[in-house]
C-alpha cells in the first residue's frame, strides 16, 4: 500500500513537472497564433506616424491582442512555476517545441508554405529535443 502511494505520488510529480512546461509552451503558441491573426485583420502598417500611432492604438484594444498579452503573461508564470522542477538547461530545449507547433499551425490556419527545408529543419529541432532531454 505504502509502495503505490509512494509510486503515484511520484508519478503525480513528474507529471506537474511537464505540466508547467506545456502550458508554457501552449499560452505562448496561442499568443503568437492570435497576434499574427490579428495583425492580418488589421492589414498593412500605414506609413504616417500618425497613422500608426492610431493602428497601434486599435490594434492595442482589441479583446484578441489583449489575451495574446494575457497569454504571454501566463506563459511567464507557467515558466516560474517550471523553473521550480527542472534545470533551466533541461527545461529550455522544450521551448523548441514553439517552432514546430506554430509552423504547424501557420499551414493550417494562415494557408502559410512549409517547404522541404522548413520541415527537415523542424525533424532536426525534435530530434535535438528527444537528445536534449535524454540527459
Amino acid at each position: 500500500m505504502i509502495l503505490s502511494i509512494y509510486s503515484l505520488d511520484k508519478r503525480f510529480k513528474l507529471f506537474m513537472r511537464y505540466f508547467y512546461v506545456v502550458l508554457t509552451i501552449l499560452f505562448t503558441v496561442y499568443g503568437q497564433i492570435i497576434l499574427k491573426w490579428q495583425v492580418t485583420q488589421f492589414g498593412h502598417m500605414p506609413q504616417s506616424i500618425s497613422d500608426k500611432v492610431v493602428f497601434f492604438s486599435s490594434m492595442l484594444i482589441s479583446p484578441w491582442v489583449i489575451s495574446a498579452f494575457i497569454s504571454a503573461f501566463l506563459a511567464s508564470v507557467a515558466w516560474m512555476a517550471a523553473m521550480t522542477r527542472f534545470q533551466l538547461s533541461q527545461a529550455y530545449p522544450f521551448m523548441s517545441l514553439n517552432f514546430v507547433i506554430v509552423v504547424a499551425l501557420s499551414a493550417w490556419l494562415f494557408q502559410e508554405p512549409v517547404s522541404m527545408q522548413r520541415v527537415i529543419g523542424l525533424l532536426f529541432i525534435i530530434i535535438g529535443i528527444t537528445i536534449g532531454s535524454q540527459g
